[in-house]
């Protein structure tokens, strides 16, 4: 299936603005516990010097993560599970589902996280000393959270505007009572810190309080329009929270000596001008964040489900009413939830969810530097103030920040991540993704071909580009097969396919290409389909070795099958045969034609790997290095790595044995080739049949005569191919100097 075809019927447009879909749920989660309970012990442990430094750092993470959503989210149209949506639909279903599943699990954790801390806020203010009071209190906030959350996101954010109002009353009273008591002597004072504690444990203790402004990404479905919402509402809340952030840092440091805000977390209440407001806005913080979570961590679940990137979440894409609200989802971040609350101490789990968030941010830039450098036409996002380098840079704090909060916990959501995405790269069978990875890869071949075509060529670069030609399906996957065989890996490999109707419609090559591509696939071998519509294969031989290819990457081996209509060619195959070769000749393009039965399938199968042999008939010619070479690649290739290579030389009149062995040893040693030499007494029919019958492939060279392909070996070439094993018929068309050295130097 295609990656949206699963989406949720016909799913009514969403109704939420840029301030109840983005800016609310941001700056809700954004100003939460943190600002109430820890920013004070910042500032005093620090020193307002170094607390600005952490708010600084910290936010310039939001900023360029916030400048990479923009320009993500004004260049494609964000559906339905905000990050998980952005990264799959840019790195990748790897990326996208790896993310997404660990999104969505530490979404809901979080929302125990932030009930559990309603809880204890809430056991505090009342005064109760029962142990499991906040326990209680916390499973009490779920079930109400639950219950907005099952109603939908428009009620929902109904309650948000509630909270909103108790967050700013509660910022009013910080302030105003914070100014009536500012000093400047408190603040140059608290200038420095009191205490050693370090940078980066601090910057780890106020981080978590900037980790909330993706949340209006992750309603993405919701939103009239995603494209417009999410950046204006990302970067005002972003904009807001560094203003409330910072005006708070300077108002705790001018109001309170440092070592009372070390030794109170709730210095906030004692700055501010009414306490009970502060209470109010604790609590408020915190249900605003677990809602946000509760709103969130069910719709990543469900894009994630419509897409089947799991097949087992596959139930959880079915949503409820016109705007297919996810309550499958929602009953499962309810559970999820539940379980936390009661296995109690989080202490263990928050770093590792932390560190969720933080990939996905950093995986977030990544993902913007990567759409940049792949140069696709398609990215033209209408948010202009990003930069790939800044976005890369972002990413790369977001790894440090990981490695600076906790290193351990770091390394293990980075390990779940890349397990899932193992997994993924394995298992997942979807129609290829709407994602920027070919792209990039289509942008590295630019680069490279451009690179290549600069340098001068040079033998040392010789690698086989080949062209397989073959009718018959059964003969053609042998062909393909043997292809594999002399590619050895470093080369390419297309198969063509003709059609011999020039007017053929384009339906049926798009047909005749997939079943190609299928033919390739089944095979298990490494190649490229194509298909061409041309008269006759004389008539296309030509016209694709001169044009097959793109700058400096051009075909250079030619592949036929000998018997391609299953019976040997009579005497005006034999003819068109040779002017294929004529026609190889001209294009300076080697040709190979190759034989086998499945009978040598048969036989090369049961041959254990040491015991095949590859057989050479040299002649010290540009053939015979060329066959010696492709042999030589042979042995790259899995079937034959352990298998020997012979080298049949008849001694040339008037050359010793002693001197022609001689010669040919130190041949193969120059070109660094592991073979043995033979000198057959007798070059003809029966030689070749007594010599090769037992061998696993057989190279034999090839040449025109009177317009037909001929053999010095043998007067009946046809007979003689068809009683050995896999045959090679190999002419080059080009001198192949296997113990070509580089260049010695700059030549003026």
């Amino acid at each position: 299936m295609t990656p949206d075809d699963g989406r949720m019927g016909n799913k009514k447009k969403g109704e939420l603005g840029t301030f109840a879909g983005v800016f609310t749920p941001s700056i809700l989660t954004i100003l939460g516990i943190i600002l109430f309970l820890r920013l004070g012990f910042v500032v005093g442990a620090g020193g307002l010097g170094r607390a600005l430094l952490v708010l600084a750092l910290a936010n310039v993470i939001s900023l360029v993560t916030s400048s990479s959503i923009a320009a993500i989210a004004t260049n494609l149209k964000v559906k339905g599970g905000g990050d998980y949506y952005v990264i799959s639909r840019t790195l990748g279903v790897e990326y996208g589902g790896a993310l997404g599943i660990v999104l969505f699990a530490a979404q809901s954790i979080s929302i125990a996280f932030y009930a559990i801390g309603f809880g204890e806020a809430l056991a505090t203010v009342i005064g109760s000393d029962w142990v499991f009071m906040p326990r209680a209190i916390a499973l009490s906030a779920v079930a109400g959270l639950f219950a907005l959350a099952w109603l939908g996101a428009d009620v929902a954010t109904k309650f948000q505007y509630v909270v909103m109002a108790v967050l700013g009353a509660a910022l009013v009273a910080f302030f105003a009572g914070g100014l009536g008591r500012f000093s400047g002597e408190t603040l140059r004072a608290n200038w420095s810190g009191s205490s050693d504690i370090s940078f980066w444990v601090l910057f780890a203790i106020f981080f978590p309080a900037v980790t909330g402004f993706t949340q209006g990404v992750s309603m993405s479905g919701d939103l009239k329009d995603p494209g417009r919402s999410i950046p204006r509402g990302t970067f005002c809340a972003v904009g807001f929270s560094i203003v409330v952030y910072f005006g708070a840092a300077f108002v705790f440091a001018g109001a309170m000596p440092g070592g009372a805000l070390i030794r109170d977390y709730e210095a906030m209440r004692n700055v501010s001008s009414w306490a009970p407001l502060i209470d109010a806005g604790v609590i408020a913080a915190t249900l605003s964040s677990a809602l946000a979570s509760f709103l969130g961590a069910p719709r990543i679940l469900q894009s994630l489900a419509a897409d089947n990137v799991f097949p087992f979440l596959r139930p959880f894409a079915a949503g409820h009413g016109p705007s297919s609200n996810p309550r499958r989802g929602v009953l499962l971040s309810l559970a999820i939830a539940v379980i936390t609350i009661a296995a109690g101490d989080l202490n263990v789990i928050a770093p590792v969810v932390s560190m969720f968030f933080l990939i996905s941010y950093g995986l977030l830039n990544y993902a913007v530097f990567f759409e940049a450098r792949a140069k696709s036409p398609s990215f033209r996002p209408s948010f202009r103030w990003f930069d790939a380098r800044v976005a890369f840079l972002g990413s790369l704090a977001c790894l440090g920040a990981m490695l600076a909060i906790h290193a351990v916990a770091g390394a293990i959501a980075i390990a779940a991540v890349m397990a899932i995405h193992q997994y993924l790269s394995r298992t997942v069978e979807v129609t290829r993704w709407s994602d920027s990875v070919r792209s990039y890869r289509l942008q590295k071949l630019r680069t490279t071909l451009f690179g290549v075509a600069e340098d001068p060529p040079h033998m040392r670069d010789w690698r086989p580009v080949i062209l397989v030609f073959s009718e018959n399906r059964a003969r053609r996957a042998r062909a393909l097969a043997f292809a594999s065989w002399i590619e050895g890996g470093s080369g390419f490999t297309s198969v063509i396919k003709v059609i011999d109707r020039p007017a053929a419609r384009a339906e049926t090559v798009r047909k005749e290409l997939a079943t190609l591509q299928a033919e390739i696939k089944e095979s298990g071998c490494e190649a490229f389909a194509r298909v061409v519509r041309v008269a006759d294969l004389e008539t296309g031989i030509p016209v694709l070795l001169e044009s097959f290819g793109i700058g400096p990457l051009k075909a250079n081996v030619m592949l036929l099958d000998w018997f391609d209509n299953g019976s040997a060619p009579d005497e005006e195959g034999l003819r068109r045969f040779g002017r294929y070769l004529k026609m190889a000749r001209v294009a300076h393009c080697n040709t190979v034609f190759y034989e086998g039965a499945s009978e040598d399938e048969v036989r090369l199968a049961a041959l254990e790997p040491k015991a095949r042999r590859i057989d050479i008939w040299y002649g010290d010619d540009a053939t015979g290095r060329l066959m010696l070479l492709l042999a030589y690649l042979m042995t790259r290739n899995d079937a034959f790595e352990e298998a020997t290579i012979r080298v049949l030389a008849a001694r040339p009149e008037g050359v010793s044995e002693a001197k022609w062995r001689a010669r040919l040893d130190e041949m193969l040693q120059d070109v660094r080739i592991d073979a043995t030499v033979e000198i057959p007494a007798t070059a003809d029919d029966a030689a070749v049949r007594a010599a090769s019958v037992d061998a696993a492939v057989v190279f034999l060279p090839l040449r025109v005569m009177r317009g037909s392909p001929t053999c010095n070996l043998t007067n009946d070439l046809t007979t003689l191919v068809k009683d050995l094993p896999h045959t090679a018929l190999v002419m080059a068309s080009e001198d192949i100097e296997l113990d070509a050295e580089p260049e010695t130097g700059h030549k003026s």
